[in-house]
């Protein structure tokens, strides 16, 4: 949802009436920026139990968690999302529909009642960002729904396709068969408080963040055990799976919160150590921060590899990931200027793309 709402904001301000639809989860952020939300969808969490119930498992198990991707995806909230924005849409008759490109029910919608509709991308666009799997299962239901869609960019449905990824990192080749428009990724946090010292730091300043759905105290603990040892302050933002309680006995130098605005927080930290998450991942980049990945799963790995290859920081995958190789990566790029100039030249690239004003009225057009 966050990287949607500063397009949304944008054209709001230029005067255009927003109907946002989501769950109920996500509506008190959208509510309290002053949109109108209506419901449509489910949580990820819900969907990962509906899909994990066609296999006898109701509930979520970390080992099924690519199957459970796969079906929720491919099949569950693209069905459930038509089912709840089929009837809003007809009531509602928008001019444009602006979806997420791993949620495309909403552009199936706009495909059966004849209205125009964007992708909205979040990250690089190949064909590696869909499983074959997931594809599938969604080009199953749409056959079913009488839909047939041109060769490739099944997710994004051959609509023009908001693309926020820097360009330099994009696959353009991928996209050369749809209108491809460029828009500036701006990083997006519900308002919040930083804790003072974040502003008035003296030393290096480490952010930690394993996201909203991969956090847990394993995972957080081993980063903490290498960060610890670094001379630098670190503040670690648990997130909704794990309660800061829970992570006893940290040293001085480590500041434990269940939640930052982390937008606020990137524009003074000097490094990220986070799950390589696509809004972390981008937000990072566009803040010139250099990042320690630490992938544990759905598009996470890819991510990392970018990050790792583009010169951007580092990766620790699987076995890798060890308290004394945070450390040790963390104590290189802090001080390194090839990661600096990288990081500088990355930040200034997405500076220069067309900020969502500029891109509002390019869907103004589309509209008709």
């Amino acid at each position: 949802m966050y990287p949607l709402l500063p397009l949304a904001i944008a054209a709001r301000e230029q005067g255009h009436d927003i109907v946002y639809a989501v769950d109920a989860g996500f509506q008190e952020p959208v509510r309290n920026l002053g949109f109108t939300p209506v419901d449509a969808g489910m949580s990820i969490w819900d969907a990962f139990k509906v899909a994990n119930s066609s296999h006898g498992t109701p509930e979520f198990r970390r080992e099924m968690l690519r199957q459970t991707a796969v079906d929720a995806f491919g099949s569950v909230l693209p069905r459930r999302f038509v089912e709840d924005l089929t009837p809003i849409v007809q009531q509602n008759k928008p001019d444009l529909v602006v979806f997420e490109i791993i949620n495309p029910g909403a552009g199936v919608v706009a495909l059966q009642a004849g209205i125009p509709a964007v992708c909205h991308g979040f990250g690089k666009m190949d064909d590696t960002l869909v499983p074959e799997a997931m594809r599938d299962l969604f080009l199953e239901y749409v056959a079913e729904l009488g839909i047939s869609l041109p060769n490739g960019q099944h997710y994004g449905l051959g609509s023009p396709y908001l693309d926020v990824f820097p360009p330099s990192l994009q696959d353009l080749t991928y996209l050369s068969g749809v209108q491809r428009i460029p828009m500036r990724p701006v990083p997006f946090a519900e308002p919040g408080e930083l804790p003072g010292w974040v502003v008035e730091h003296a030393r290096p300043l480490i952010y930690l963040t394993f996201g909203t759905a991969f956090a847990n105290e394993d995972v957080l603990r081993t980063a903490i055990a290498g960060l610890s040892e670094v001379d630098a302050e670190v503040l670690v933002a648990t997130g909704p799976l794990v309660e800061p309680s829970a992570l006893t006995g940290v040293p001085g130098n480590v500041h434990v919160l269940p939640w930052v605005p982390q937008a606020d927080l990137l524009a003074h930290a000097d490094l990220v150590v986070h799950h390589g998450g696509a809004g972390t991942t981008v937000a990072a980049m566009a803040f010139a921060v250099p990042q320690v990945v630490l992938p544990q799963g759905a598009d996470q790995f890819r991510n990392a590899e970018i990050v790792a290859n583009a010169g951007l920081g580092a990766q620790l995958v699987g076995e890798q990931f060890t308290s004394d190789a945070v450390r040790e990566a963390v104590g290189t790029l802090l001080h390194s200027t090839d990661v600096r100039t990288a990081v500088d030249g990355i930040a200034a690239e997405i500076a220069a793309m067309p900020h969502p004003d500029d891109v509002v009225p390019k869907l103004v057009e589309l509209a008709g």
